[in-house]
């Protein structure tokens, strides 16, 4: 590496990469994670292989895009699945402003695409690569990006990306820091064209300008930190044989023929990790010695290659089937009879004892064909965990209720795992590089206008109304009053249903510095997010009636602790939270049975 130079260590490294050659995973199996990207995109998107060029008119029935569209909602989750908490008993209460600040600056910074995007390459590539950009929405890199990596471990070595700018967006790299000088020099010599990735060496024409730029992110001799051209000097410490973490931001210009001369725009040392990455496994099962997972669509090669099989030669077998021939025992006749304009009607003559008929070319096989395209179908949907109703297709006709909700909660089981691994990688970059920068921007101080939900409005209720009864309680005692604990009771009801009467709209203020030295945190809850909706209605069904059908008697059967135990259970069983049916209400007693409190004096307003 000391005889080389980032210019040329880039452009050896991606030809490595683009080449192919890839690393041994186990004997008779060497892996390309450039080849493996490239497949993935291709077979997702219906196309075949530049080595099938010949197929480009054939047949090629997708059966991969309707399972990814199953993992894509079954194994993501949403915004409302963060939630920001203060964790301190004495200041909780500003857990609601967390959140709710932390709401307003996710939708603004796009989160939930951020999510999305993450789950998105988890799924078709087996990988996530995710980039801190520092005081913003953590980055996404697409798989597309790397120009080369270590592929046996995308972290254990050099990282370089590659970026496509145009005049306007490489200018605006200035504000970053980049090389003002050499940014104009790139442009004045940049060309309208940009490489031609199904043909290395080649390029495309383009509209504008266009920058080929190369981020890379490693270890690498201190001397490549000298500046172009600068002399060696024994004092300085850049010329020894120590390495450092690197950032080099370089770019090309093409000179006479294929030579390039590299241009550096930006280079400096790096302090701290900026790539976090999460593999896509099942149940644990990662597969040793390469950079990526087990991909939703590399599942799925097999099925789709063995159904375009079978599709094209169907595709064949209709082509020689509508082809209409006609054979005939009269050895004279095309000779005789010019058949190849002719119209209806028209009669032809033959040989006395001959004759002519259509031949039969109806394709023999092609139900066998018919039959094993079905089949790798089928193979491809519980490969992909993609059971018939969440397809969203009606399940056939007489399969009980039961089954189809066991054979659906079955399916689940590999995507609710693949989602809780996505979320605890999720909270880690919010713990790491999200956190600190919020809580920041909170304690900058904020109004806005925002609408709570119904637990929100009860929650933020019942403090109004302990806070503003209080004070008047207090008032009342200083003037001699001494209400009674009803009078208290009936008070704080009041102020709290005044104060929904307010609406869910409401303003929101944080105070300025109000959240400084909190230990505000996160969590992500997706438990429970892909509930089957029909399955819950029927159990939550089940529980009302059996509560609300005698309530007097389901109160003094729970009063058995071995039926309480029951209850609990069942519960436990359906998925169901126990503590909501903990404070199941006792009958109501007979009317007239109790005189209710009369308030009095409790009128004073909210805004005191």
């Amino acid at each position: 590496m000391k005889e080389q130079d980032i210019y040329s260590y880039v452009l050896e490294e991606k030809n490595i990469y683009e080449s192919g050659v890839g690393v041994p995973i186990a004997s008779g199996w060497n892996w390309s994670m450039y080849n493996h990207i490239n497949y993935s995109i291709l077979m997702k998107n219906s196309q075949f292989p530049i080595t099938q060029t010949k197929l480009g008119d054939k047949p090629n029935k997708n059966i991969i895009m309707p399972v990814l569209m199953v993992d894509y909602r079954s194994e993501g989750f949403d915004l409302k699945d963060i939630e920001l908490y203060v964790d301190d008993k004495d200041y909780y209460h500003l857990s609601l402003l967390g959140r709710k600040f932390h709401t307003k600056w996710a939708l603004k910074n796009n989160i939930d695409g951020f999510i999305d995007d993450v789950v998105g390459n988890l799924v078709d590539y087996g990988l996530a690569l995710v980039k801190n950009v520092n005081e913003e929405r953590p980055e996404v890199v697409s798989p597309l990006q790397i120009a080369f990596c270590d592929q046996t471990d995308i972290l254990s070595g050099t990282i370089a990306l590659k970026h496509q700018y145009s005049v306007p967006q490489l200018k605006e790299m200035e504000k970053k820091g980049w090389y003002k000088d050499e940014i104009d020099f790139c442009i004045v010599n940049a060309k309208a064209e940009k490489a031609n990735p199904q043909s290395p060496g080649q390029t495309v024409e383009l509209p504008s300008k266009s920058i080929e730029v190369f981020e890379v992110h490693g270890s690498f001799p201190n001397s490549w930190l000298k500046k172009d051209g600068e002399e060696y000097d024994e004092d300085d410490e850049l010329n020894g044989d120590g390495y450092s973490k690197q950032l080099h931001i370089i770019s090309y210009i093409k000179g006479k023929g294929q030579t390039k001369t590299g241009i550096c725009l930006f280079k400096g040392k790096e302090s701290n990790e900026i790539f976090k990455v999460i593999k896509r496994e099942n149940f644990r099962d990662e597969i040793f010695g390469r950079a990526c997972g087990l991909g939703g669509i590399e599942e799925l090669f097999e099925p789709q290659v063995w159904t375009n099989f079978n599709m094209i030669a169907m595709e064949n077998m209709l082509r020689e089937a509508s082809k209409v021939i006609q054979v005939t025992t009269d050895k004279g006749f095309t000779k005789r009879q010019n058949t190849k304009n002719l119209q209806g009607g028209e009669i032809l003559e033959m040989e006395d004892g001959k004759d002519i008929k259509q031949l039969n070319t109806q394709p023999v096989s092609f139900n066998l064909f018919d039959r094993a395209a079905i089949e790798w179908e089928q193979f491809s949907r519980v490969k992909g965990s993609a059971s018939d109703p969440a397809l969203g297709i009606t399940p056939v006709s007489g399969t009980p209720l039961g089954t189809t909700q066991m054979i659906t909660a079955q399916g689940e089981g590999i995507h609710e795992f693949r989602r809780g691994r996505t979320a605890a990688f999720i909270g880690e970059i919010y713990r790491e590089w999200v956190m600190d920068y919020l809580v920041k921007e909170m304690n900058k101080g904020d109004t806005w206008l925002d609408e709570l939900d119904s637990d929100e409005l009860q929650e933020v209720a019942e403090k109004v109304s302990v806070n503003v009864s209080n004070y008047r309680i207090k008032e009342m005692i200083l003037k001699g009053a001494m209400p009674t604990p009803e009078m208290q009771k009936t008070m704080q009801d009041m102020i709290k249903e005044e104060f929904k009467k307010g609406g869910k709209k409401r303003f929101i203020e944080i105070m300025k510095d109000e959240f400084k030295d909190l230990p505000v945190k996160v969590k992500i809850n997706v438990a429970g997010k892909q509930k089957n909706l029909s399955e819950m209605t029927t159990k939550l069904t089940n529980v009302f009636q059996a509560i609300f059908s005698n309530p007097q008697g389901f109160m003094q059967v729970m009063q058995i602790p071995q039926a309480s135990k029951a209850f609990s259970e069942m519960l436990e069983y359906s998925g169901l939270s126990q503590m909501d049916f903990s404070n199941v209400p006792p009958p109501m007693p007979e009317q007239g049975t109790l005189s209710p409190i009369q308030p009095s004096n409790l009128s004073a307003p909210l805004t005191q």
